[in-house]
């Protein structure tokens, strides 16, 4: 979605103290210092005036900088937020104080885990990829104890004397079934800021990467630019690969923040080493595995293998998974059937296994690579049923 973003804008990406790459130390701060913070943010990135775009608990802060300092804010895009979350009798479909400290002894309880997932991404609450990379980002964004801070702040957030200063334009997206925060809190904002249009998704999604994302860049662009173009992408046939590591999950819990991280750096290093050696294409790092994309197969196979290797003499088991198909490349990101296949024979495989689609096997005969069939599987969410066979290397 960023990127996507970053195709009609200068996109500055910005992490609030305790979270992301920010200094896990900080404090958590109040509306004033996070504030500061956008400014300070926009001052090093020497943007005079910029269009914020605030997401979920982001929304408060973004619009009350919006109102103390209009000079610097040329537009809002808000997605999922709200100006406050307390009941009363000018909202009575917001939560308790009460609700929203058992909201957040639940998600603090549930953090690094998918527990609670169905909050955020109801479509995807059953899909065990989307899980895995659930536990991993809410591990990779902040501790339970930064979350539990931030959360502590959400009663007494309430921006709402400052909604009818907004002099930017407004454009206020939520999903009409978002059980994280109720739609009515933007419906509350677009009626309050001068000029707001609300836009109601069709979608139960409080995550704004899931469900329609076409309609929602399309929807920004037309508002910030005018028009809105079409993605021009590049279709080839290519072989997806996808790594991971085997019990990334208590591993991490194990060894530790500074030990995990130090482990990533070195699994990161080798990936790209080997991917570049075998004239692939890194597409991106998952948190504890990569997708990459080569033109031939039989280099696809020898890269895993050789990731694999390199990664077990540091005791970091992995496995691989291949499919060759069409890819749609976008940006800085792919797409396809042959990805969402990729990604599905991964989940599939044994530690240490490389494991493909007959498909992939079929490509390489004469190369002097051996597999052996692992039999047929229903994979979720792709048509038909697949051979998949692991390789012998």
């Amino acid at each position: 979605m960023k990127s996507r973003i970053a195709g009609f804008s200068r996109l500055i990406d910005f992490d609030k103290r305790g979270v992301g790459l920010s200094d896990r130390k900080s404090a958590v701060a109040s509306l004033e210092v996070h504030m500061d913070d956008i400014r300070a943010v926009l001052d090093a990135a020497g943007s005079k005036r910029a269009v914020l775009f605030g997401l979920s608990e982001g929304v408060p802060a973004a619009l009350l900088f919006a109102a103390t300092f209009p000079e610097r804010v040329s537009a809002l895009v808000l997605i999922g937020g709200f100006a406050s979350l307390l009941r009363d009798e000018s909202q009575p479909w917001a939560f308790t104080r009460d609700g929203l400290e058992a909201f957040r002894e639940a998600t603090i309880a549930a953090w690094g885990t998918s527990a609670g997932v169905e909050h955020y991404a109801q479509s995807a609450k059953d899909d065990p990829i989307y899980k895995t990379w659930w536990e991993k980002q809410t591990r990779l964004a902040a501790s339970p104890g930064a979350v539990a801070d931030m959360m502590a702040l959400y009663p007494d957030i309430d921006v709402r004397s400052a909604l009818p200063l907004v002099q930017a334009r407004t454009l206020v997206i939520h999903a009409k079934g978002d059980t994280a925060v109720p739609v009515q809190a933007s419906r509350l904002i677009a009626a309050k800021v001068p000029n707001a249009r609300l836009i109601e998704l069709d979608s139960n999604d409080h995550a704004p990467w899931l469900g329609d994302q076409d309609r929602i860049i399309e929807e920004i662009e037309t508002f910030l630019t005018g028009q809105h173009s079409t993605p021009v992408q590049e279709r080839t046939l290519s072989t997806v690969l996808y790594t991971d590591i085997v019990g990334s999950t208590t591993r991490a819990a194990t060894v530790g923040d500074d030990k995990w991280n130090e482990i990533m750096r070195e699994h990161n290093d080798i990936a790209r080493r080997e991917i570049e050696r075998g004239r692939g294409r890194l597409i991106k790092t998952l948190g504890d595995g990569v997708l990459a994309t080569f033109d031939g197969p039989a280099r696809a196979i020898r890269c895993a293998a050789s990731i694999r290797s390199a990664l077990g003499t540091l005791g970091v088991p992995i496995r691989a998974g291949l499919h060759t198909g069409e890819v749609a490349f976008d940006s800085q990101d792919i797409s396809g059937m042959a990805v969402n296949i990729a990604a599905r024979v991964v989940q599939l495989a044994e530690s240490g296994e490389v494991l493909t689609s007959s498909t992939v096997r079929d490509l390489v005969i004469g190369s002097g690579l051996e597999f052996e069939d692992r039999g047929i599987h229903a994979l979720k969410g792709v048509p038909g049923s697949w051979t998949l066979c692991a390789v012998r290397v």
